[in-house]
């Protein structure tokens, strides 16, 4: 489609954003013009079914095409990633619903924060110029820095939202300045025309410095080794239900955004940023593999597993191909299932004290409430790669991917790092199953229940349900890249 706009439906390709922004704005005046009590679960539905049509509307009306001059673009990449961070960014707001209160989230501000958050990553998935990669990049940040903090009487939350705030910031710095070295030696900032001018001759080390100060930033977006520090501090500090939402949906926009930039803005020097991928990868499966082990806070040890599986989808785009890009589409669908699924169980969790926070918490659950003990050992099985299950299809891909680039020790590595992990996933079953009860939890809402059941259901049968679509949707989304 020519970037010229003479009608609305020329727009097509970004109604899901359009529908977002508005959408966003609609519910801040809802919020303000209703009475307090009533507009917190209004507010909250609305931007939940809000989320859900937005993914129905990427699915039903797939629309491709560049607009605004080049600087937005939509395809079918583009169109599988939303569709994630849509659903994840539902779900997250579907499970803080019963604990809204408990968590102080019960306040409009929450569900407009996380649809702005969304937009934000929207915008990032489809950017096709440098600046407006910026601008979604931080409509994103602002609004996770500020969600990151929403528990104002919280001295652990207020420090996480200030670490957070800091170092992202700096992030940002970084990410800018590697730009403007991008731009200044190849007079672009559109992704696909700087391509071009690399093509053209031999790179100059002003663009290769440009280069690893980009990636240094994207790769503060999905904490990656060594720009993690914020993770675990972050995810302990702020309250569960957010944990939820920054483990699952700004993983995986930042994660498309780092595919994105390499193979359309990068690609003609591939050997230089394969070398800094593989090299993040490796430092962040080893890291969190041995750092998880002494964790004692549920919160602290996700956050680690979560940067050991953006190591692991590192993995695949390591290999610097096709196969390796469908190959990370796979991984973060089943990474985001497994996330959901492990903190829809957590919050079904409370007790006298309040919501599960510690290791130790869980001892015994198995008797007292075995169904989300059963969720969470399925969870962790697959968070393990044991087959039949979700995760090991997951790591399949990547890693077939990279010893098809001949990356055998990468391969090696990841398979050493998931073996070293299966001691802190095993752990946690060991304490459910085989300690003594030491708490007694209450019973969880339904609708709780229903996502453990559904996230469940799809990690098992991941084989015989998921399995064949996913990985041919996948396939055609890597493809629309190449």
């Amino acid at each position: 489609m020519n970037s010229d706009l003479t009608s609305f439906a020329d727009l097509a390709p970004a109604f899901p954003e359009l529908m977002l922004a508005i959408g966003a704005i609609v519910l801040l005046m809802v919020g303000v013009f209703t009475s307090a009590k009533s507009s917190n679960q209004v507010v909250l539905g609305i931007a939940m079914g809000l989320l859900a049509l937005t993914a129905v509307l990427e699915v039903i009306h797939p629309v491709n095409g560049v607009l605004f001059n080049g600087a937005f673009v939509q395809d079918d990449f583009a169109r599988f990633m939303k569709v994630l961070v849509l659903i994840g960014s539902a779900f997250a707001l579907a499970i803080s619903v019963s604990s809204a209160d408990e968590h102080k989230l019960n306040k409009f501000e929450y569900p407009v924060l996380v649809v702005l958050a969304t937009l934000g990553m929207l915008m990032m998935i489809s950017a096709n110029d440098l600046i407006s990669l910026y601008v979604g990049l931080e409509l994103q940040s602002l609004s996770l820095y500020v969600i990151a903090a929403f528990k104002r009487d919280s001295g652990k939350a207020t420090e996480a939202g200030l670490k957070y705030f800091v170092l992202g910031a700096l992030s940002s710095g970084m990410l800018l300045y590697g730009s403007s070295m991008v731009y200044g030696f190849t007079g672009h900032t559109q992704l696909n025309l700087i391509a071009e001018a690399i093509s053209l001759g031999e790179p100059s080390l002003g663009l290769i410095v440009g280069l690893v100060f980009v990636l240094a930033g994207l790769a503060f977006k999905v904490s990656a080794v060594p720009f993690h520090m914020w993770t675990p501090d972050v995810y302990q500090g702020v309250p569960t239900p957010v944990t939820a939402f920054f483990a699952s949906a700004p993983k995986v926009a930042a994660m498309a955004l780092f595919v994105r930039v390499v193979f359309d803005t990068f690609e003609p020097i591939a050997k230089d940023w394969q070398q800094i991928v593989i090299f993040i990868s490796i430092a962040s499966m080893i890291l969190a593999a041995f750092a998880a082990i002494g964790q004692k806070n549920i919160k602290r040890l996700i956050a680690y597993s979560s940067i050991g599986h953006v190591g692991f989808a590192l993995v695949g785009l390591s290999a610097g191909s096709q196969i390796g890009v469908e190959g990370v589409a796979v991984y973060m669908a089943i990474y985001l299932t497994m996330t959901l699924g492990l903190f829809a169980c957590i919050l079904a969790l409370k007790n006298d004290e309040g919501y599960v926070e510690q290791i130790d918490d869980l001892a015994g659950l198995a008797q007292s409430r075995p169904f989300v003990a059963a969720g969470i050992a399925i969870i962790m099985f697959s968070l393990i790669g044991l087959p039949p299950l979700a995760g090991f299809f997951a790591k399949w891909q990547v890693f077939l991917a990279a010893i098809e680039a001949q990356l055998f020790v990468l391969a090696v590595i990841g398979v050493l790092a998931s073996a070293v992990s299966a001691f802190y996933y095993l752990r946690i079953i060991k304490v459910m199953y085989f300690d003594e009860v030491v708490h007694q939890f209450d019973e969880s809402v339904f609708a709780l229940r229903f996502i453990i059941a559904i996230s469940g259901f799809l990690i098992v049968t991941y084989y015989f349900t998921l399995g064949v679509p996913l990985t041919q949707w996948a396939q055609t989304a890597a493809g629309s890249l190449f």
